[in-house]
């Protein structure tokens, strides 16, 4: 078994007084004495390490969530006494820690090929019956059991998949610092939208009524679009396209894009390479301008300020991309809320390859700090102006 106490301390986990010792502690047991639970907070740190390495590999793990359901007994007691038992239903490579307070995890990793939800299922019965044989009626009874698969499938034609948040615990934030940030960034994002859409009120009447007049249609396109964790929400824009046209032409694009095939308008790949649709017979003259200003995404401060979105993010993907995502770019889905303006688009936004947008996503999300979305803020205009956020 590979020393994860030095593993976490390479990815952050840096001293903090007794707990910190606490944890080291308890790491450097567990690894010299294999079956003594890690502590939470290096559980965690393995288990997104776990989920990078699945994302390489592409060999899934399980996650298996013991905790005690009842109210009369706060402590670990039946914890402690169900812990031998699924130590002796591991093998020497699955890992054991608190997962949180009164909750035991089990990652059963390298759970190799097959269907995942039978092996899932064939597990969960194993330990089951294993505690069963341990423990009394009552105590088992008392005992909640769950397992998590990663990666998750997901069901395009199920409206109301959301990812398992249950695999990303650390998305979760428990020091009340961060919590307080985020508190703030949500206070910016319905201020700043609704201050907006109040001080652009007129002009955005007028874009309307532009729209109104040159072409059929509604003023507003509300299209479907994946927040957090893969939530379905409406994602609205002014109009740009005729009605009724036909999305091949962006799915085969966005496809080949996502895979690396797309050719760029200039056909090299150059810096002044662009990665876009171009000429697309789709658009109205009027499209085309809002387009280059940005302007069609003026209405998605409703979204912000409904929650869907934030000001600050990536940009949400159409569930036909999601479905076409390698594992590890879902992470800019799962990961962060989505925003109007983002990393992406003042980093040159169509002239970078996807894996690199999803890479400054992810950077994003590591470096996320009140800071850094005004820095953002700040830089979104003249990226308009110069053209790369169009």
């Amino acid at each position: 078994m590979a020393d994860y106490s030095t593993i976490a301390s390479l990815i952050g986990l840096k001293p903090r007084g007794a707990n910190s010792n606490k944890t080291s502690a308890l790491a450097s047991e567990a690894v010299s004495r294999p079956g003594i639970p890690f502590d939470q907070d290096v559980f965690q740190s393995i288990l997104t390490l776990e989920r990078r390495r699945a994302e390489r590999s592409r060999r899934p793990f399980i996650l298996m969530l013991v905790h005690s359901n009842t109210q009369k007994d706060p402590d670990q007691r039946l914890i402690q006494q169900a812990l031998p038992t699924l130590i002796s239903n591991t093998r020497e490579s699955d890992l054991i820690g608190w997962y949180r307070e009164f909750t035991l995890g089990i990652i059963f990793t390298e759970m190799g090929e097959g269907e995942k939800a039978p092996i899932a299922e064939s597990l969960l019965e194993k330990v089951e019956s294993a505690l069963l044989e341990t423990l009394s009626r009552e105590d088992f009874s008392e005992l909640a059991i769950s397992v998590h698969i990663f990666p998750e499938e997901w069901d395009r034609e199920k409206s109301d998949w959301v990812g398992d948040s249950k695999l990303y615990p650390e998305l979760r934030p428990r020091p009340a610092k961060k919590r307080v940030h985020l508190a703030v960034k949500r206070a910016i994002d319905v201020a700043g939208s609704a201050a907006l859409l109040l001080i652009l009120g007129p002009f955005l009447a007028a874009i309307a009524l532009i729209i109104k007049l040159t072409s059929k249609g509604p003023v507003l396109f509300e299209q479907e679009r994946l927040g957090q964790f893969g939530a379905r929400f409406k994602c609205l824009k002014f109009r740009t396209m005729y009605t009724n046209c036909d999305p091949k032409i962006h799915r085969e694009y966005v496809q080949r894009f996502i895979a690396g095939n797309a050719q760029s308008a200039a056909g090299d790949n150059s810096q002044n390479a662009l990665y876009k649709i171009t000429r697309d017979p789709r658009i109205t003259p009027i499209g085309r301008i809002l387009r280059k200003a940005s302007l069609d995404e003026f209405p998605q401060f409703w979204n912000v300020l409904r929650g869907e979105m934030s000001l600050v993010g990536p940009r949400p993907p159409l569930p036909y991309e999601f479905e076409v995502y390698d594992i590890w770019h879902r992470r800019r889905v799962l990961e962060l809320k989505p925003g109007v303006t983002g990393l992406w688009q003042v980093s040159g936004r169509n002239r970078i390859r996807f894996d690199e947008m999803v890479r400054l996503d992810l950077r994003y999300s590591q470096k996320w700090s009140l800071w850094l979305d005004l820095q953002i803020l700040l830089a979104t205009p003249w990226a308009i102006f110069n053209g790369d956020c169009a």
